[in-house]
Formats: C-alpha cells, structure tokens, sequence
C-alpha cells in the first residue's frame, strides 16, 4: 500500500508525462536505430517498424534497468531530500515536464535532439532549484561522466565505424570479384554482430534472465557460443542461397527456400526466364542518386543541381534527373528492375493520401471508422522516408546540394550491397535493443524514483526499478516508433551522405558497439550522438570532405547544444 496517498497526484501526473516522454523517445529516436537501414532500402517502413517493436520493448524490458537506475541517483544528491521525499517526487515531475515539453516541440519541428540532454537537463535544474548548485554531483560520478561522454561517444562510434567499413571497402567491395569476397567474409561478419547482441544481454546482466550471475568463463562461453552457432547457421543455410540468387541468378528462387539449405546446390540448371518476367535478382540499392560522371553526361552541374533541389522542395519540380526516370543502371540491376523500384516509391509517397480520400458515404460508416482509425494508427508506416528524402520537401538551406553530394560517393556492385542487407538487419536490431535499453531511462528514471517516494516514503538511491515500469516505458516507446517516428527519420540517412547497405551496417556496428560499451559502464550516452558519429565516420572513409551535408551536421549539433539549458 502506497504511504503518501496525499501525494496522489503527483504520481498520477509523472505517469501521464513520463508517457510523453518515452512516446517522444520512439519518435525522435528512432532515426538511431533504424534511419539507416531504411534509408539504405535495406528494410522497408514496415518491416523496420515490426522489427523495432520487439528490439526496443525487449532492450528496455530485458537491460534497461541499470541505466534507470543511474539517471535516478547519480545526478543530484538523493540523499539531501531524507527529510522531505514529497519534495524529490514533485522535482522529478517537473523534470519529466520541461524533458517532454520540449522533445515535443523538438519533434514536431523535425530536430533529432538527444533525448539524455533532455532529461539530464531537467534533473540538474530541479537540483539547483532545490538545494542550489552544490546539490549537483558534478563530480566524476556524475554529470562530468555524462558530460564527457557527450564528447568521447561520436568519436568512439565515428572510429569504429569507419574501422569497419574500410575492412569492408577494401576487403570486399572494391575487388575485383566483390560478390565471391562478400559471400567468404558474411559468415565472420554474422559471428561478430551476433557476438556482440548476446554480450549486450549476458555481459551487462539482464536482471529477468537472471544471467548476471554467470561466471566470467560461462559469460565468455555463451558469447563464442552463440557467435560461432549464428555464423554455422549462415553458412549451411544462407551461403548455398546466396550462390544460388546472386551468382547463378537463379529467378525462380522465394525466401522460403533458404531453409532448404544446402539441397539448393542440387537444385539443377536454372531454367531460361520468360520474357514478361520483370522482377529484379536484386534491387537498385543506389536509384536516385547519380555518380559524378553521370551527372556530366546528363549535363547537370553543381549549381545546376543545387537549382533543381529548391525547386523540388518548393514542389516545383517538372522533369525528373535520369535518374528518376529509370535510366540509371548500375552493376546489378536491370532496366525493368529500374523501373518497377521507381513505381514502388512512388506509390509508398502516395499511398498515405489515398488511406485518408477514399472514404465513400458518412464518416461514420463501420467502413469510414476503419479506414481513418487506420490512417491515424498506421500513417507513420505508410511514408517512405528512403524517397523523401532526395525527392520530399526539405528546406534547401540544411539539405543543400544533395545531388552532387551523393555524386562524391562510389556505387558498388549492388549483388554484393545485397548481402549487407541482411547483415545490417542484423545490426540494426543489435542497435534497437541498445537503444531501448539505454534510452529507456531517460523517461522511467525519474519516475521510478517518484513510484518508489510514493510507495515507500523512502528515498534509497540503490532500490531495483519495478518491472511494470520499463514495460510502461517500452510499450510507450513502441508508440512512439509507430505513430511519428518516420518525421525525425527524414532529415537523417541520405540528407548526411549517401547509404547503402554496406555503409549502413558499417554505420550501425559502430554505433552498437559503442552504445554497448557505455551501457556496461552504465553511462547513459546518447545514442544520436553515436548514430551521427558513425554516420560521419563512414561518409568521411568515402574520400571526400564534401560528400558529407555538413550543414545538417552542425543544424544537429545546435541541437544538442541549447537542449540541455532549454530543458
């Protein structure tokens, strides 16, 4: 029975705001996790979304609970509130207030900010409003490791990233049979993506598994376990697929038949295709964007390009680049394949207007209620952001020239992109799980904190986080991702510098690693700042200083910045 039913209200309201919070959290964050694979046209909208419902809810469910318990008792000095806990429960209301209130403006407005500035922030104003500027832990222990991580995490992820994806440009995707390179290193690739998940969970200790008490040999063993028994996996199963779809370019292949595993080498010849089959081996992972020599064969020039980019995000776009109208075709893809990947994205951009003017007779129809109770509940998931954000509205001053930006970085063979899109999948699921685990705190921090006053009266620092409330968080993160994620996810992916399935899982790997280096040290990082990092890191390993938009760099960075005085 709770012992300050006065105070009744307050918990009421740190319930209803701390949902708000999290909510904002799924819908500014999602760009961390899944930006990239959807921008590279790894995953679609849809299947991101599926995804990271489960990544993001197991992540905050399953590991959350050390950093929660950080964001509670490592910023101000608990202690100091012994005699009036009712005081510490309304300071961390007004905290989750000026966090929500702002990452809600934050988003609307379309800047991906960092969800721990925000909450960091408030907590320090409730300290110095409280008990003055000595009643913040400045110290190592606190803020300044906070503060110092803000720094140290976008070099971290920017390093590593960049370490992995020149192992990949120049151990894969730059040689001269790029395919046979990929299809020898996705098995070592795999071990070490699923390695690292597994580490997340067994390393960190996640308290409903109850694995936290396994040894340090068992901890080790369970990791090169599982690395080894993934990777085993992709070579009995995906590796004879693989050979089949991209070398032998086998059309009458679906995805089920990889669990036919090596039986598809006995397959036999592949038989001749009919000539009104128009379906690609692969996607054109790289349609829409042009190489330097095809925008000079097209006539186009930098200043010309820069034009036709405020033209289209004015609307005012009449002829399409070659690009747009099929004729650009890389290694592995076809002229039909062009052609129906166009389509596709064109119905993706159109299809949340048609959910939303088809309605036929009264709103109140059962048929009209369905139709506007899904537009509302799935519109999030209609948007394709991969094509909106070269071809979208966009404000010219902070997208620039993307044309001849994304012109900067090298195509590769689209057969071997495709191979990474599996693994970035992958990585992209190790990196949602980091995420929920990580940023879940930000919003379920301060009210477990104000549960624990409520219920308790007490205000022990070290009490364990009740599980109903990292699922409360979870569930109101996954809201977030389903409902407005696809906003902030726009102004990330192809407006910092072109993607492509390799350059993602690079991107990724980076920010994961890093996220979960800090999530051992139960550091609450921001996990934007890892994504931009790496994102930076990648683009940077193209070659060219200016095949980064700089511009939305810094527009971020100003972001982050006023966030924590704001809050």
């Amino acid at each position: 029975m709770p012992y300050l039913h006065q105070f009744d209200y307050i918990f009421a309201l740190g319930l209803i705001f701390a949902f708000l919070d999290a909510w904002n959290i799924g819908a500014n964050d999602v760009a961390n996790s899944f930006a990239t694979s959807v921008s590279s046209r790894s995953l679609t909208m849809k299947q991101a979304m599926i995804i990271a419902s489960f990544c993001e809810f197991g992540g905050a469910v399953l590991v959350g609970a050390r950093v929660a318990d950080t964001i509670r008792s490592k910023i101000i000095a608990v202690d100091r509130f012994r005699d009036q806990p009712e005081v510490l429960m309304l300071g961390m209301l007004c905290a989750l207030v000026g966090s929500s209130t702002y990452l809600t403006i934050a988003t609307r407005l379309g800047l991906p900010v960092s969800t721990t500035h925000c909450i960091v922030g408030g907590v320090i104003g409730v300290g110095i409003a409280t008990l003055g500027a000595d009643g913040v832990n400045w110290g190592w222990k606190g803020v300044s490791q906070i503060f110092a991580a803000w720094a140290i995490a976008p070099g971290v992820a920017g390093a590593l990233a960049a370490i992995l994806f020149l192992i990949t440009k120049y151990g894969v995707m730059k040689r001269a049979n790029s395919l046979r390179n990929g299809l020898v290193a996705i098995p070592f690739y795999f071990a070490l993506t699923s390695g690292i998940l597994t580490m997340m969970i067994v390393w960190k200790g996640a308290p409903a598994l109850k694995v936290d008490r396994l040894s340090k040999g068992e901890i080790i063993g369970t990791i090169l376990g599982v690395a080894f028994g993934v990777a085993t996996i992709c070579i009995v199963f995906l590796l004879p697929y693989f050979y089949r779809r991209l070398k032998l370019e086998d059309w009458t292949l679906h995805w089920y038949h990889v669990f036919l595993g090596p039986m598809l080498l006995f397959r036999g010849p592949v038989p001749e295709r009919p000539s009104e089959y128009t379906h690609q081996v692969v996607q054109d992972y790289y349609r829409g964007h042009l190489t330097k020599e095809q925008l000079a064969a097209a006539g186009i020039s930098n200043a010309e390009a820069d034009n036709l980019e405020q033209k289209r995000a004015a609307g005012a776009m009449a002829d399409p680049l070659p690009s747009e109208k099929g004729e650009h075709h890389p290694k592995g893809a076809t002229a039909s394949s062009t052609g129906s990947n166009e389509n596709l994205d064109a119905n993706m951009m159109t299809n949340t207007i048609t959910t939303t003017t088809n309605l036929n007779g009264p709103w109140y129809t059962p048929k009209n209620l369905w139709t506007k109770a899904n537009y509302y509940f799935f519109r999030g998931v209609n948007h394709d952001p991969a094509s909106e954000q070269t071809s979208g509205k966009s404000n010219p001053l902070l997208t620039g020239n993307l044309k001849a930006m994304h012109a900067r970085a090298e195509h590769y063979d689209n057969k071997t992109e495709y191979l990474y899109s599996f693994l970035q999948v992958m990585t992209a699921m190790t990196a949602s799980f980091a995420h929920g685990s990580n940023d879940v705190s930000n919003a379920m921090g301060p009210l477990a904190t104000i549960y624990l006053v409520w219920s308790t009266d007490t205000i022990a620092s070290k009490a364990p986080v009740p599980i109903w409330i990292l699922v409360f968080g979870g569930a109101a993160i996954v809201i977030g991702l389903w409902t407005y994620g696809y906003h902030i996810m726009r102004n990330l992916g192809n407006r910092l510098t072109l993607h492509s399935p390799s350059r993602g899982f690079s991107m990724e790997l980076g920010a994961a690693l890093t996220v979960v280096m800090a999530t051992r040290l139960a550091l609450p990082i921001s996990t934007t700042q890892c994504i931009v990092g790496a994102t930076v890191g990648v683009g940077l390993c193209t070659g060219d200083f200016k095949a980064i938009n700089w511009r939305m760099v810094a527009w971020i960075y100003m972001g982050w910045f006023i966030t924590l005085p704001v809050t």
